[in-house]
């Protein structure tokens, strides 16, 4: 990091400060930070990660028991959990055991294993119940084991649940549910029982993959390689990929990790996209986005019935009888707005304040999108979720 000596008074001196001198300071302070840090970059760490430095997803099949009274009740399934729990202490329970088992439910039990997770530590895990369970508030988790793809064992399961949803329910049938109450978590409750290998101290070449795919991004993280380690060290292999040369073995892979993950990097600027959320409004223009020369008007049209019925009574001394007259009012009303004028290649803030001047909604901006996307007009891919 560089240092630079500001021009303080000794304490035998006047006390007189050279304003010239102090700015120049300042301004070698504000360069060599700049110079660090390039406008608009990014650190290569956010932009993606190495191959195969990777979180695993573990899964389990357990039984939540201690329950009050809002388990499985007698589902078979629950039954033959229950009696292989039992069976481990070498208790076998009697046939009729099925009419006291709303205290237990069996479970799901997923959690993610971090990369480079070492045997003693622990992880969160997530507890969802698979039957009929009401609530798992106030169960406790008997010890499941859990499985990675493979069918290996990686991690052991077991605590009390913490639950953020509830249930009542009253004799009538009515019943009042907040959240999710047959979901919970168990924080650190599952201990690593077996790591994982990555196999990034042997592999030939270290692999960052982007996050999002883009050829300018790829050849600017791999320039930034080799700008600081030299040329050579680092090539794009397509959009996604960038390969790195890397001397064998963990504590020299590690630091060299470290340094590319801390470099800064000038990132593209993504592709023009307009995104559309039909059912809630919401339109979201990115900063590329661009619009070709175009004519837009938007108006409304509204069309008004009103009806109306009026009591009719017969005259005096008459054989008529009193009646309703119907009477329909038909109306057409039709807002003006005037047209306006795209010119040609206008940015964001030129769309925006052309269809904020016509007062128009999300849903007519929707409809100015579409049309201009079909007149060829909008340079942007147009995206309705």
């Amino acid at each position: 990091m560089t240092s630079i000596a500001l021009p303080f008074p000794s304490a035998g001196r006047p006390r007189r400060v050279n304003r010239a001198c102090w700015w120049l300071a300042l301004i070698a302070i504000l360069v060599a930070i700049l110079a660090g840090h390039p406008a608009g970059a990014d650190r290569i760490k956010d932009l993606g990660t190495f191959q195969g430095i990777r979180s695993n997803q573990l899964t389990g099949y357990g039984i939540v028991v201690g329950l009050p009274g809002t388990g499985d009740d007698n589902l078979e399934y629950t039954m033959q959990s229950v009696k292989a729990v039992a069976s481990r202490f070498g208790l076998q329970l009697p046939p009729n055991v099925s009419q006291g088992l709303k205290n237990a439910a069996v479970v799901m039990v997923t959690a993610e294993l971090p990369a480079f997770a070492k045997p003693g530590q622990r992880i969160d895990i997530t507890v969802a119940s698979l039957g009929k369970a009401k609530s798992l508030r106030g169960g406790a988790l008997v010890l499941t084991p859990l499985l990675g793809a493979d069918g290996q064992i990686y991690a052991m399961a077991q605590g009390n649940l913490a639950v953020g949803g509830l249930g009542a329910e009253g004799r009538d049938g009515s019943q009042i549910v907040v959240n999710v109450p047959s979901t919970g978590r168990i924080p650190e409750g599952a201990t690593v029982e077996r790591a994982v290998a990555t196999g990034f101290d042997q592999t030939p070449y270290l692999t960052f993959n982007l996050a999002r795919a883009d050829f300018t991004t790829a050849q600017n993280v791999a320039a930034a390689i080799n700008s600081r380690l030299g040329g050579g060290s680092a090539e794009a292999k397509d959009a996604v990929s960038i390969a790195v040369k890397a001397p064998v073995g963990a504590d020299v892979r590690a630091t060299l990790m470290s340094t590319i993950e801390n470099l800064s990097v000038v990132t593209a600027e993504p592709p023009a996209k307009v995104i559309v959320n039909a059912r809630t409004g919401t339109v979201v223009i990115n900063s590329a986005v661009r619009v070709g020369p175009a004519a837009v008007t938007h108006g409304k049209l509204t069309v008004r019935i009103d009806e109306n019925q009026r009591v009719r009574q017969p005259g005096p001394f008459s054989q008529g009888q009193t009646a309703l007259e119907q009477k329909s009012n038909v109306s057409v009303d039709e807002e003006r707005r005037p047209m306006f004028l795209l010119a040609p290649g206008p940015k964001l803030a030129d769309v925006v304040k052309a269809v904020n001047a016509i007062g128009a909604s999300p849903a007519d901006l929707v409809a100015i999108l579409e049309a201009l996307k079909e007149a060829g007009a909008l340079k942007a891919e147009l995206i309705v979720l």
